[in-house]
């Protein structure tokens, strides 16, 4: 459905539109702040990733302690 959606040609009108609105002084500001915006999204992702994780561990080994703890007293 989106194959070839921004192809070089479309990524270079893009920035030309860009450039015309924003001007050329504003643009490494913007990209700047879309960079900052981006690593902090990243981080969040990360961040959230690693909670998973570590709550899914957490699952596991309470999940074997109930099973050791189990077979002790049957």
């Amino acid at each position: 459905m989106f194959e070839g959606l921004f192809q070089p040609l479309h990524l270079l009108i893009i920035l030309a539109i860009a450039l015309l609105i924003f001007g050329p002084g504003k643009l490494p500001q913007l990209g700047e702040g879309l960079g900052k915006s981006i690593r902090e999204f990243k981080k969040a992702l990360d961040g959230s990733q690693t909670m998973l994780e570590d709550k899914k561990q957490e699952t596991q080994a309470q999940a074997e302690n109930k099973t050791v703890h189990e077979e002790k007293t049957v």
